[in-house]
């Protein structure tokens, strides 16, 4: 069974765990599967099987997959929900909730709630709300997105670029002439 079937099968709705299973998770771990263990991340946060932290971690704990599916599909849940309420009344499309999901859950709410890009979206400025995601600084501020404990991360630049493609993908951009 796939992980979006697992996480399917625990009652996320397909475009969550669609997200999850093909933007989230290979940015999460290696090759998308749970790391069954705690380890510090880039930024010495412990963190277990698909970028799940909390203080009820420690380091030396171990996990079976099913648990790591189980807190990854919670969290995931956890990050629609906020986003759903963060992004009212706006209807996103596939991409954009994919795109911004990622970003929340990799991000936190707390940041995406005073983020530009969210300013630029409920605006209705729904391209430039995507193009946030690799904007750095930019025409509309300073996003930070590609950063953690104030380090520019590869990965993070990595993970953005995903997430900006399938935030356009859905999203009539004009030419210009």
């Amino acid at each position: 069974m796939s992980l979006k079937q697992k996480l399917m099968a625990l009652g996320l709705s397909s475009a969550v765990a669609l997200a999850g299973a093909n933007l989230i998770a290979p940015a999460e771990a290696p090759n998308g599967e749970p790391v069954l263990h705690t380890y510090l991340d880039p930024v010495e946060v412990i963190t277990a099987c698909l970028g799940h932290t909390g203080p009820e971690l420690e380091i030396n704990q171990f996990f079976s997959e099913q648990q790591c599916i189980e807190m990854f599909a919670k969290d995931l849940g956890k990050a629609d929900r906020q986003l759903r309420r963060l992004t009212y009344p706006v209807q996103l499309t596939e991409g954009e909730h994919a795109a911004y999901l990622s970003l929340i859950y990799n991000f936190g709410a707390g940041n995406f709630q005073t983020s530009t890009l969210r300013k630029l979206l409920l605006r209705g400025e729904r391209v430039a709300a995507c193009h946030q995601l690799t904007e750095a600084c930019g025409k509309h501020g300073c996003n930070g997105f590609v950063y953690a404990a104030n380090v520019k991360l590869p990965g993070l630049e990595v993970r953005r670029k995903k997430e900006q493609a399938i935030c356009l993908k859905d999203l009539y951009v004009p030419k210009t002439h």
